[in-house]
């Protein structure tokens, strides 16, 4: 599963001297995080595998559970709670 990090940059390398100075009237020597723009924002997992994962993950639970295995053992198998189980399996009915 490939996982992407986020990048610093150095204020300096890329900000007007002018603007530096104004940031650090509020957070002098701090880290900032800026957020994207709306327009430029992903949903979650857009990035990376996790998604589809998660999806087939889920639906081979499903699969387990429908097939005769208990909830507990699919819970010792995924190292998820029973409730999480409880739940992935009420989400993926509600899919058939």
């Amino acid at each position: 599963m490939e996982r992407r990090f986020m990048k610093y940059e150095k204020a300096q390398d890329i900000l007007p001297h002018g603007i530096i100075k104004q940031i650090q009237n509020y957070i002098d020597g701090g880290y900032i995080y800026i957020p994207r723009k709306n327009e430029n924002k992903k949903s979650w997992g857009e990035n990376t595998e996790t998604k589809k994962y998660l999806s087939v993950r889920d639906k081979e639970i499903f699969n387990k559970y429908s097939s005769g295995v208990p909830v507990k053992i699919l819970s010792e198998q995924y190292f998820l709670t029973e409730s999480s189980i409880r739940r992935i399996i009420r989400k993926q009915k509600n899919y058939d």
